[in-house]
């Protein structure tokens, strides 16, 4: 694991977007961990936040595309900030989003920021993905433009089945013919938390860790 990794396990545990207990997940699962980064509530978190998605998606692609896509809504936010700060380290890339529901009014339209055309490379940037729909919303507004997928980059992988035995972000990455790839994966979190404090906390305790294996032999994926 990397350091930035390590740290962005971190940096969840402090801002209290991962936390572990007892949640139900959209799906309707029963759910030993969550994730949320709607509590993601300052422009410091969200600068540093960005920096952990620049550091993961030139990690994996380097400097091989022109565009950032937030999807509605927590996709906006992840999308400018990255833009930010890979502007910041010397490489400017053009950023758009989409919104929910077409302007009847003004220039129109269901996208908002870099106009989409043949031939640009975009990178969809999104929090979580566990059943991967918005992205399948997604790829159909930027092939309607033209555009290349270049990848898919997510915070956290939770490594759970999609449709299939696969994980959900496996299958979309062969579905669209796309890399996709997350900062950490719920493995790696375990790994991490199980091994290191935070601020001299212990977040995982042997029970969770016990809850979070039975969790995943039995909605996890495959691969």
């Amino acid at each position: 694991m990397e350091a930035y990794q390590r740290e962005f396990i971190e940096f969840m545990v402090r801002s209290n977007v991962l936390t572990f207990g007892d949640f139900v997940a959209k799906s309707g699962r029963k759910t030993p961990y969550f994730i949320n980064t709607g509590r993601y509530r300052t422009g410091a978190e969200l600068a540093r936040l960005g920096s952990f998605y620049a550091d993961a998606i030139t990690a994996r692609l380097g400097g091989a595309f022109d565009v950032l896509f937030g999807p509605a809504y927590k996709g906006i936010p992840l999308a400018v900030a990255t833009a930010t700060e890979l502007a910041r380290r010397g490489h400017d890339v053009g950023f758009a989003f989409n919104r929910k529901e077409a302007k009847d009014h003004g220039e129109g339209g269901t996208l908002v920021g870099w106009e989409l055309g043949p031939g640009d490379r975009v990178v969809i940037v999104e929090d979580v993905t566990t059943a991967g729909t918005s992205i399948r919303e997604t790829v159909p507004l930027l092939r309607a433009r033209g555009a290349a997928l270049a990848g898919l980059a997510v915070g956290v992988d939770r490594k759970e089945r999609g449709t299939g035995e696969r994980s959900a972000l496996a299958e979309v990455s062969e579905s669209f013919r796309m890399p996709a790839f997350s900062i950490v994966t719920i493995g790696d979190i375990v790994e991490h938390l199980r091994a290191h404090d935070v601020d001299g906390r212990r977040v995982l305790t042997d029970e969770l860790v016990r809850r979070i294996a039975d969790y995943r032999n039995e909605y996890g994926a495959a691969d």
